[in-house]
């Protein structure tokens, strides 16, 4: 079997009944659907139940959050790959997974696009870094790749672990700098809208949390001098191609005037951040 869908639950009987409905009319069928739901008290169970010829397994029971639930859903699987289209979530039209599909063996990780979804008036496809080199400048600044568009080899959980339960936001993008940065993972953009996603979520409401969790895990993968290298070595390199210094560059090698307002700048640059303007040329 070549993909698992994983959607996980908690008291959103109306979106889950949207997220189910969109998977069970697709045109692919080479796919397991597991529902992994915390214990609601909505009814959202007895929608799993009266429609549980669809899943290939489903549970309901109390979890230690989003992530202790998709764990379970990743225990479970036993697709190729992995996709976490989560309760309240869609996909884009039922042959997207046909579309996808041929794309799925190219990559450890294969990601597209989703819509953002804030109501019926204000929607919008999102392509995020849509084909950027995903090195670990990219992931510090909180990039990360979308959830609801981004298909998972499974053996990348055996070799890379589960999701970090301690983590309430941010623990997809921890997977993927252990996976990706870490593990070079290797990862293939394919230029697909796959799912709607419901901007009403966790992740999009807690920024200061985020930012917070963010800090975190890089000090616990790098060690605290070395988030502090890797900070220190992003701010420099956004400075020296900015477009000031790119300038400076250009003026020591013009005429003599020119040449006097370099070593002036030189000066204050040396100043401000230790460096002389011939060392610009090292970068």
């Amino acid at each position: 079997m070549i993909l698992s869908i994983v959607t996980v639950n908690m008291n959103d009987v109306l979106g889950l009944e949207k997220t189910i409905t969109s998977v069970y009319k697709q045109s692919f069928k080479d796919f397991e659907h597991i529902v992994i739901d915390g214990d609601s008290n909505d009814g959202s169970k007895e929608l799993i139940i009266n429609t549980r010829e669809n899943y290939s397994y489903w549970i309901s029971e109390p979890d230690q959050g989003i992530y202790d639930a998709m764990n379970k859903g990743i225990e479970a699987a036993t697709g190729d790959y992995i996709f976490f289209l989560n309760s309240g979530d869609w996909l884009k039209d039922q042959d997207v997974l046909k579309r996808v599909s041929s794309h799925l063996s190219e990559s450890d990780i294969v990601y597209g696009n989703y819509i953002q979804y804030y109501n019926e008036t204000n929607q919008r496809e999102y392509k995020g870094i849509a084909g950027r080199t995903i090195d670990l400048n990219l992931l510090f600044d909180g990039n990360s790749l979308p959830h609801p568009a981004t298909f998972h080899r499974r053996a990348l959980f055996d070799r890379y672990g589960l999701y970090d339960v301690n983590l309430k936001i941010v623990s997809d993008w921890k997977f993927f700098l252990k996976a990706i940065i870490q593990g070079g993972a290797t990862v293939n953009y394919i230029d697909i809208a796959i799912s709607y996603f419901d901007m009403n979520g966790v992740s999009n409401c807690n920024e200061e949390l985020k930012f917070k969790e963010h800090k975190e895990v890089l000090r616990s993968l790098f060690s605290n001098s070395g988030y502090d290298i890797i900070k220190r070595s992003q701010i420099d390199t956004k400075l020296l191609n900015s477009n000031r210094f790119l300038m400076l560059r250009e003026l020591e090698k013009s005429k003599p005037a020119q040449k006097i307002l370099s070593l002036v700048l030189s000066g204050l640059l040396f100043l401000f951040l230790g460096k002389k303007l011939s060392d610009l040329n090292r970068y």
